[in-house]
């Protein structure tokens, strides 16, 4: 059998109102609209910098350079075919080896229809099937929509917190698949 988490292999999913899929350049102008709309708390490496970096064109350079890997996945609406953000799973040294990160970002203008938790759904039964036996998110403890949606997903804060009083603490939630 084919394993799903190998490199290369392009991985698409799809809800009653989503398709995820890889991400594409003609991505790149959305991807960056969300670095637009981030909360002024968010740390400055995931901020527009002082010369306008990331790019549309950075961004695409990032796209074209990515491998294939389950990565972050595109968002489209089914109705409307527009990209409304991305979902997916991450590597990240937060974890223990093997159990990546779900990360999500949606559109503001999208918020609070569910989208988030759908696609999230999405993401996790991918990686039940896959293999995966457990799975982490963070979450910054000011953001009470993203902790709202850890919550549907049955996520369950741990005692781990990275403490930053500039941008908020960093919470780790976890889940078993």
């Amino acid at each position: 059998m084919e394993d799903s988490r190998a490199p290369g292999k392009s991985i698409s999913l799809e809800t009653d109102r989503l398709i995820l899929r890889a991400r594409r350049v003609s991505d790149a102008a959305v991807l960056r609209e969300l670095w637009t709309e981030r909360d002024p708390r968010v740390p400055p490496r995931r901020q527009i910098d002082s010369d306008g970096r990331p790019t549309i064109e950075d961004i695409e350079d990032q796209i074209r350079s990515s491998s294939r890997e389950l990565n972050l996945l595109t968002v489209e609406r089914r109705v409307f075919g527009d990209v409304i953000g991305y979902c997916g799973l991450i590597d990240t040294v937060r974890g223990s080896d093997g159990e990546p990160e779900l990360a999500f970002e949606f559109l503001r203008r999208t918020w609070s229809q569910g989208y988030a938790t759908e696609a999230s759904w999405a993401v996790l039964h991918w990686a039940q099937s896959s293999g995966y036996r457990r799975l982490w998110a963070t979450v910054r403890d000011w953001n009470g929509a993203s902790r709202r949606v850890m919550a549907k997903l049955e996520f369950v804060e741990t005692a781990r917190v990275e403490a930053d009083e500039i941008h908020g603490d960093l919470l780790f939630t976890t889940k078993e698949l």
